[in-house]
C-alpha cells in the first residue's frame, strides 16, 4: 500500500513537472505560434510605469524608454543614465529583475542596453525519487532553475520632421529549464513618437514585428524519458516557437499649472495593447485580434515629487465556484527625484481581487555627467 501511494505521488509530481515544461516554456512543433509566447517580455519595467498601469508608450523619455518605446530615447539628453528594478511575485517564488543603461550620442542619437530576467529557482527535481528497487530515496532529489532572459540593444534619434522621433530594438532571448530544455531566440521591435504642440504626445510600438522566434532543444536523460512514458506523458521534441506581432498605440495629454513657473504638471495617458495571436481574456476579445486598454495618471510637482495611479488588465476572473466576473488591476505609486537621482515605488495587485496577490515594486534611476577632461 505504501509503495502504491508513493507511486501515485510520483505520478502526480511527474505530471506537474511535465505541465511546467509544456505550459511555461511551450513544447511546440515546428513554426507554431502559441498565445502568450515570451510573455515575460511584456511584464514591464520601472515602478513608475507599473503605478500608471504601464500606460507610458507616449510619455516615456528616459532609459526605460529602451523597453517601452525606443523612440522615446531620443528625448533623453543625459550622457549616461542607469536604471534598475527588482520585484518578487507570489510570496517570492518568482523573481523579476531589470537593469538598463542609456548613453546620449549628441546629434547622432541615443543608444541603450536592457537586461531582463524572470525566473523560479530551487525547484525540486523528484523524477528519481523512487529508485530502481521501488524505494524512496530522498538523496536522489536535486534542484534546478527555470529562467527567462532577454538582452536588448536599442537606438533612437530625432527625425527631420519637428517633434517626430524613431527607434528600434534588437533582442536576444534565452530561456532555460535546468538541464532539461533551453532555447535561443531573436526578435526586432520598432517605435515612433510624435509631440504635437505643448500638450499632446503620441506613441506607437510594434513589438515582435519580425515574428520573434525561439528555437527549442530538449535534453532529457534516458531515465527521465522512461518516467515520462511510464506516467503517460508525451516526450517533448525540438522545434521552433514564434511570437506574433503586437502593436501598442499610446495617446497622452499634459497640462502645466501653478503660480510658480507652472510648478505642477498633470499627465494622462491611454494605451491599447493590440495582439494578433488569437482570442485573449481581455476587454475587447476577438480572433485573431484582441485589444487590451490600460490608462494612467500622474501629478508632478516639478521634478521633485510625482504621484501616480492607473488601471490595467480588464478581464474576466473565475472564482472557485466557477462563476466569472469582470475585474481590473489597480495601481498606485509615488516617485521622488533629487539631483539626478529618482526613486519610484508602485503598489499593484496580481490576479483576482479576492486572491490577495499584492506586490510592492521599487526601482531607481540616476544620471551620470560626462567626466571633465583635464
Amino acid at each position: 500500500m505504501y509503495l502504491k501511494q508513493s507511486l501515485q505521488k510520483q505520478n502526480a509530481i511527474m505530471k506537474y513537472l511535465f505541465f511546467l515544461l509544456s505550459s511555461f516554456y511551450g513544447l511546440f512543433s515546428f513554426s507554431q505560434a502559441p498565445k502568450y509566447s515570451n510573455e515575460f517580455l511584456h511584464l514591464g519595467v520601472g515602478a513608475n510605469a507599473f503605478s500608471m498601469g504601464n500606460a507610458v508608450v507616449a510619455t516615456s523619455n528616459d532609459v526605460t524608454a529602451a523597453y517601452w518605446n525606443p523612440a522615446g530615447l531620443a528625448s533623453s539628453n543625459q550622457w549616461l543614465q542607469v536604471s534598475a528594478m527588482h520585484s518578487e511575485y507570489f510570496a517570492g517564488i518568482a523573481k523579476y529583475d531589470y537593469a538598463g543603461v542609456s548613453h546620449s550620442l549628441g546629434n547622432k542619437g541615443v543608444m541603450a542596453f536592457t537586461f531582463l530576467r524572470f525566473g523560479v529557482d530551487d525547484i525540486p527535481n523528484t523524477t528519481q525519487l523512487i529508485d530502481n528497487d521501488g524505494r524512496i530515496n530522498y538523496d536522489n532529489v536535486t534542484t534546478f532553475s527555470a529562467g527567462d532572459y532577454a538582452f536588448m540593444g536599442s537606438y533612437a534619434r530625432n527625425l527631420k520632421v519637428p517633434g517626430l522621433s524613431a527607434g528600434g530594438i534588437v533582442k536576444i532571448i534565452h530561456r532555460r529549464i535546468g538541464d532539461f530544455a533551453k532555447s535561443w531566440g531573436l526578435g526586432i521591435d520598432a517605435g515612433l513618437k510624435y509631440q504635437l504642440g505643448e500638450h499632446w504626445k503620441f506613441g506607437l510600438v510594434a513589438r515582435d514585428v519580425s515574428s520573434t522566434f525561439n528555437a527549442w532543444i530538449f535534453n532529457l536523460s534516458e531515465e527521465m524519458q522512461q518516467v515520462f512514458i511510464a506516467t503517460g506523458n508525451e516526450l517533448p521534441s525540438n522545434g521552433m516557437e514564434l511570437s506574433l506581432p503586437r502593436f501598442i498605440p499610446g495617446f497622452a495629454y499634459s497640462h502645466a499649472f501653478g503660480k510658480s513657473e507652472k510648478s505642477f504638471t498633470l499627465t494622462t495617458e491611454i494605451d491599447l495593447d493590440i495582439t494578433t495571436d488569437g482570442k485573449r481574456n481581455v476587454l475587447l476579445s476577438a480572433d485573431p485580434i484582441s485589444v487590451d486598454p490600460h490608462m494612467g495618471l500622474q501629478l508632478a510637482f516639478k521634478d521633485l515629487v510625482k504621484i501616480r495611479g492607473g488601471v490595467s488588465s480588464f478581464q474576466q476572473y473565475q472564482s472557485i465556484d466557477g462563476n466569472s466576473t469582470w475585474g481590473m488591476q489597480p495601481n498606485v505609486g509615488i516617485g521622488i527625484g533629487v539631483k539626478g537621482f529618482n526613486l519610484d515605488y508602485a503598489f499593484t495587485r496580481l490576479g483576482a481581487a479576492d486572491a490577495g496577490y499584492y506586490t510592492h515594486m521599487f526601482s531607481m534611476r540616476f544620471n551620470l555627467n560626462q567626466p571633465k577632461k583635464k
